[in-house]
């Protein structure tokens, strides 16, 4: 069956309030509905399916009858009796799984509700390691996050098909290998867990800063990647990569309320009101990096994490210890030599007064398609005077994000440049 939710929200006209208010609880529960199903299903596909034609069903009905009280539970409820109308049409599926399947879901008398795990069995099953490692992700990003294609290809700096192509194969991949849907024993854990910290991760980092939109975070996502983290914590206790992936998330959050004026707009680091930092998360983020330093096993989630505590520790962007992070980084390289971690790494290099050579170190990385590789040189081509090359890249840098708040800053400091530059002449 073929994908009937994407069309409905293509931002291609403007929304009513009520469409609006739908796509809301898509972008929210999408992903929690998917993984309920899948536990009753045992079928990602028809999962999606069913939890896709819940939605469509909302666009027609909730406009005029109203947002149910519970929006998540509607949802969930109406997936699961679309699919045991579905089950019981079909007669080509086996009919022992098929009268398993429809005795389960019709056991289910009182409103289906969100098992708290559930998705993180979800992310284990995706990060399986037959699965592979960029599937893994993909597939998971797509269910979990409720992103679409285009959303995730540009996560991963990749095609649009490409990234379709991934999605649909590991989807198959689990249907035809029986992948089952639980977290794995102890002693498979580990051979997961990379790929189940980079989802985490990535999940955060769509909430954190969305990849399209007028909104600059979509802050559910960012609470559920915590979430998350705090029950792999629970989960693996004694390893320290997932310690610091929730530290990391929990620093980075910390900072949520200064980031956001009051209209909306970006508000840089270096301009942030550092009182609106959240001290309870940063303190939580601290206490788990202080645990992580104990068991002496480094990593690449532990060291951005101790990268963004030395922000955390300095009262204003005038004091942060520039030269402390650039070594964290140099550490970091050792475990993860990325052209984004280098390109990261310049700016501490520049801070700290090498602003030629950062540019120089930015010029050698392969990143003409990434927004925030021509952002970046902007800023160290203005701190080196060259406004003119910087408006270039200002330029392509606002052509190449789809979020509108971003698009506002960078045009923001095109029109900048520009007057400077006139007042020159």
């Amino acid at each position: 069956m073929r994908c009937a939710l994407s069309s409905p929200f293509l931002k291609t006209e403007p929304l009513a309030a009520d469409a609006l208010q739908i796509e809301q609880v898509f972008r929210q529960d999408y992903g929690r509905a998917v993984a309920t199903l899948n536990r009753f299903l045992g079928d990602l596909g028809f999962a999606e399916e069913a939890v896709q034609e819940a939605f469509v069903l909302a666009l027609r009905t909730w406009p005029r009858d109203g947002i149910p009280a519970n929006p998540t539970g509607w949802i969930i409820t109406t997936a699961r009796n679309r699919a045991i109308d579905r089950l019981r049409r079909e007669s080509s599926r086996e009919a022992r799984q098929s009268e398993s399947a429809l005795l389960y879901l019709q056991s289910e008398q009182e409103e289906i509700g969100v098992v708290r795990d559930d998705q993180l069995r979800l992310i284990f099953t995706c990060c399986h390691p037959a699965l592979a490692p960029a599937s893994q992700v993909a597939l998971t990003l797509r269910l979990i996050a409720g992103l679409q294609t285009p959303e995730i290809s540009r996560a991963f700096l990749v095609p649009e098909s490409t990234m379709a192509q991934r999605i649909v194969r590991a989807k198959n991949k689990i249907r035809d290998a029986r992948i089952p849907y639980r977290v794995p024993q102890d002693s498979d854990l580990p051979a997961r867990l990379d790929s189940v910290l980079r989802v985490i991760y990535l999940v955060f980092n769509e909430g954190y800063l969305a990849s399209e939109g007028e909104a600059l975070v979509r802050r559910e996502l960012a609470l559920e990647a915590i979430r998350l983290g705090r029950l792999l914590v629970d989960l693996m206790p004694d390893e320290p990569e997932a310690r610091g992936l929730l530290a990391l998330m929990l620093l980075t959050q910390s900072r949520a309320n200064a980031r956001v004026s009051d209209d909306g707009s970006i508000v840089l680091l270096a301009d942030q009101d550092r009182r609106q930092w959240d001290a309870q998360l940063i303190a939580e983020a601290h206490d788990h990096l202080r645990r992580c330093l104990r068991r002496k096993r480094p990593g690449t989630y532990q060291l951005q994490a101790c990268i963004a505590a030395v922000h955390s520790e300095a009262a204003s962007a005038a004091t942060t210890d520039w030269p402390q992070i650039l070594t964290i980084y140099d550490q970091l390289l050792f475990y993860s030599d990325t052209p984004i971690i280098r390109l990261n790494r310049a700016i501490a290099v520049a801070e700290s007064g090498e602003v030629l050579t950062a540019l120089s170190e930015v010029d050698a990385l392969d990143l003409q398609s990434y927004y925030l590789f021509h952002a970046v040189r902007a800023d160290l081509l203005t701190r080196l005077g060259r406004q003119h090359e910087a408006v270039e890249a200002l330029q392509l840098a606002a052509e190449l994000t789809s979020n509108v708040q971003e698009q506002r800053l960078l045009r923001e400091r095109v029109d900048s440049l520009q007057v400077a530059l006139s007042r020159e002449h």
